[in-house]
């Protein structure tokens, strides 16, 4: 992924990746990440718990104005427990997430 982010950033666009693996994204030299700590493969969450990809998505934008040095990577401060938590007290109420 840093490969394909400085790329892109030398093109001008500025980017920011949302990872699992804080330690795999510093050794590519991401120009900039938010750190989940999830499992493999839920970046964003449960599937359909838009509160929760709203706020990743958001907390990636806000990093987008602000960091101002090159491989910066903040830990996004949800944990797992309430991220399922919150997906089944949803999912009892019968909401759709």
């Amino acid at each position: 992924m840093g490969l394909i982010q400085r790329a892109i950033e030398q093109r001008g666009i500025p980017t920011v990746s949302v990872t699992v693996a804080p330690d795999v994204s510093a050794a590519v030299k991401v120009p900039r990440a938010i750190f989940v700590p999830w499992p493999m493969g839920h970046h964003f969450g449960v599937p359909f718990h838009t509160q929760v990809q709203r706020r990743v998505i958001f907390a990636a934008l806000e990093l987008l104005q602000r960091a101002a040095v090159s491989g910066t990577i903040e830990k996004l401060a949800i944990p797992w427990v309430q991220v399922r938590r919150e997906a089944k007290l949803l999912s009892d109420q019968g909401k759709r997430l």
